[in-house]
């Protein structure tokens, strides 16, 4: 039934990756069934015959998706279906596109869409890697023109070795979290974050990765060779396109290369913006084609910037390859807030503001693996007046989604252990102006916020981003680039880290791949810049404050018996809600015993904390304790103490004077000391007041002695004698004494 079934089994890191194509998904261009383990991914590519009227840009877009049913799980939520896409799925999504986006011919502009559906999970091999490698398959497959294949591994450091694509389980022991894609000539796109490792130890992680998916590229080359469809026709550029581009830089060259030479961003856009209006309307009095024109005068703007700095050194500011922007950074701008910094570098800064949190804060995500809680959070917003623009204000994008985990990566190896500072941690980060690496400016911004919230570091973070301009005649590697210098370069390199060494590495490439003498000058100029921004950083705050602010919370963290959590929390919560609204503290309470009290204040902190030991505790024959009356009765008072302990104050033992009634001596309400005499056959507790100084609260059973007044009973909760006066009910039996008078 399937004639065109072809599978290409791959030994990979000492697994079984399958790729499989003709089966499912035949009338997309191309389809391939990803397996490794039993972590299955679907992987489809479809791309338009035509190019839309006006287009002037490449229009590529990658959707992973996972399905629940890959793990055996129904999807929670009201509707019980997969909805919009989960902060991982666009993470993913992002991560296959960046590799495979520069691959697609120069100027070519049919819409493509890749789709890659999780439909199994083994839950030891990430799907991320097996997407990856399935939707290059699949766009080799397709016919569509895409200059690959690529192939991707994931990397860990375990013990100083590296591990080619850890699982699950071996990644929580590594110091590495790395994931690297490329062609057999280079790297296209890493990825990474790691606990403070030399550049040595990145760029060897980085070399090994690409070594290691060799095979993958050679087996997706094997399995096109017997499945490929016919690749498409690609039109050459025609005489009249070439004259067109001549003409524009006779035109335009003069004039792009005069605005360039302004340094401030604002005024710059206008010149430039100037310059096409004015080349466009010679060009459309000529009677060119303006639609072409507008792709072709990018060109010429990218080809001016970029032969301005291989020939002089010299960059659009002024600045040459290695030198950072100014930097002022400011904490403590937010008078309420928790911890706040606000953080420039030249035309870009970063407003982050840190909020601390209890556990009852922690976010929890509902993963294909299961479902588990994230304590800290970082929230990147990008509004477009920080870039002079008008815009849609609403959910975040793929872009601020993306920008939010890479700052997350850097700033999350230097995070206290959470069992020393149980707190849950949310920053957001307020892109207030752009020019250029805002990402890197939220770390910064993020590791002085924090430690202006008082959260202990173990040091302070910064990022920069470095930049790559690549031509036949040399290349050369930008420090602290620009917006400009990102969207005309070949190299958007991101990497952060401490003084000790690199916590986050992400370089995406946008020509076909780079060597590693690239790479390592770039970590070696990232690192001289790293050390820079600290230092300037360290004017503002050189570590984190001695304590939290005053207006966070205080979480004071106690040990129960586990066996006693059951009475903390009480019948459908009620014990622990009595607590919190009473004195206004967060109380949080883990299967292991461990209590965390929140609270703005000592005292209400305090309050809660007796309150919690008091029911947890035992009491003690012999201790004083200070009780309230809870119940009156005939024959006593049931007094509350330790919480939610009760124990019965016999009429006879509330004072050594004869009492005819137990109202006389105490109403409900009353603050008492009592002392546990010791426990009923029932294991109630048997208490006294009359053995107890109730102004100070000493112990006088030695002054009072064993005298009981006459009115003393038996039997614990059954009626006491009555005194011959009491009126009302059976007159009891007089003992022999009463008898004899």
């Amino acid at each position: 039934m399937f004639e065109t079934y072809f599978r290409k089994d791959i030994a990979w890191g000492g697994q079984l990756l399958t790729l499989e194509t003709g089966k499912v998904a035949r009338q997309a261009d191309g389809a391939v069934m990803a397996r490794l383990g039993d972590t299955i991914v679907l992987c489809t590519a479809v791309g338009a015959r035509s190019v839309k009227p006006g287009q002037d840009f490449f229009p590529l877009t990658v959707n992973y998706q996972e399905k629940a049913f890959a793990a055996g799980k129904i999807p929670g939520g009201f509707f019980k279906r997969e909805g919009r896409p989960s902060e991982a799925e666009t993470l993913i999504s992002r991560l296959i596109d960046r590799p495979i986006r520069p691959l697609f011919p120069e100027g070519f502009r049919n819409e493509v869409q890749v789709v890659a559906t999780v439909l199994s999970h083994d839950l030891e091999n990430d799907p991320d890697i097996v997407a990856l490698v399935g939707c290059s398959a699949a766009l080799t497959l397709s016919g569509i023109p895409f200059f690959g294949p690529i192939a991707a591994a994931r990397v860990g450091y375990v013990d100083g070795q590296y591990v080619l694509n850890p699982t699950i389980a071996q990644r929580q022991q590594s110091a590495l979290e790395l994931v690297v894609a490329g062609t057999t000539e280079g790297v296209l796109m890493v990825e990474s974050e790691a606990q403070e490792l030399s550049e040595e130890v990145m760029l060897g992680a980085v070399e090994f990765g690409h070594k290691g998916f060799q095979p993958v590229i050679e087996g997706i080359i094997e399995l096109a060779e017997r499945a490929a469809k016919e690749p498409w026709a690609l039109p050459e550029p025609s005489a009249a396109e070439l004259a067109l581009k001549a003409r524009i830089a006779e035109l335009g060259t003069a004039r792009m290369a005069e605005a360039y030479r302004e340094t401030q961003k604002l005024l710059r856009q206008g010149k430039v913006s100037e310059v096409k209006k004015a080349v466009l309307a010679e060009l459309e009095a000529e009677g060119a084609d303006v639609v072409a024109a507008k792709g072709l005068l990018k060109e010429l703007e990218a080809d001016v910037v970029r032969n301005a700095i291989l020939d002089t050194g010299l960059r659009i500011d002024g600045r040459d390859t290695r030198t950072v922007r100014p930097i002022v950074a400011e904490v403590g701008v937010l008078p309420r807030a928790h911890g706040s910094a606000l953080f420039t570098r030249g035309e870009t800064q970063a407003l982050c503001v840190a909020t601390l949190g209890t556990g009852q804060d922690e976010q929890i995500i509902d993963a294909l693996p299961g479902e588990y809680r994230e304590h800290f959070m970082l929230h990147y917003n990008f509004p477009p007046y920080s870039v002079n623009e008008t815009g849609r204000m609403g959910s975040p994008g793929r872009r601020e989604v993306g920008h939010g985990k890479l700052a997350w990566r850097a700033v999350h190896p230097v995070l206290p252990e959470k069992e020393k500072f149980p707190y849950t941690l949310r920053v957001v980060s307020e892109i207030t102006e752009s020019n250029g690496s805002s990402s890197m400016a939220t770390v910064c911004g993020t590791s002085l916020a924090l430690m202006d919230a008082g959260v202990p570091l173990k040091r302070p973070v910064a990022g920069i981003a470095m930049g790559l301009i690549k031509e036949d005649r040399g290349f050369a590697v930008l420090s602290d680039i620009l917006g400009d210098e990102d969207h005309l370069g070949d190299m958007d390199f991101k990497v952060a880290g401490t003084e000790q060494g690199v916590t986050s590495l992400q370089m995406d490439i946008k020509i076909t791949s780079i060597t590693f003498e690239i790479m390592r000058q770039a970590l070696g100029q990232a690192r001289d810049g790293r050390i820079h921004i600290l230092g300037e950083m360290a004017k503002g705050l050189t570590g984190a404050r001695g304590d939290v602010a005053v207006n966070a919370p205080r979480i004071t963290v106690i040990s129960v018996p586990k066996e006693k959590i059951r009475d903390v929390i009480g019948s459908g919560g009620k014990v622990i809600r009595e607590i919190t609204e009473s004195t206004g503290t967060k109380v949080d309470i883990e299967d292991d015993g461990t209590i965390k009290v929140a609270a703005t204040s000592p005292e209400a902190a305090q309050k809660a904390i007796d309150w919690i030991r008091g029911i947890v505790a035992e009491p003690e024959i012999g201790a004083i304790y200070t009780g309230k009356v809870v119940k009156t009765a005939d024959f006593g008072a049931f007094v509350n103490f330790l919480g939610a302990r009760d124990g019965l104050v016999h009429i006879s033992e509330l004072t050594n004077e004869r009492v005819n009634r137990t109202t006389d001596v105490v109403n409900v309400g009353d603050a008492v000391k009592v002392k546990v005499l010791g426990f009923d056959d029932r294991g109630k507790v048997k208490l006294s007041m009359r053995v107890v100084d109730q102004a100070t609260g000493a112990d006088i059973t030695e002054q009072v002695g064993a005298r009981r007044p006459r009115n003393e009973g038996e039997g614990g909760d059954d009626r006491p004698r009555r005194d011959r006066n009491d009126r009302g009910g059976d007159r009891p039996r007089r003992d022999r004494h009463e008898a004899a008078e």
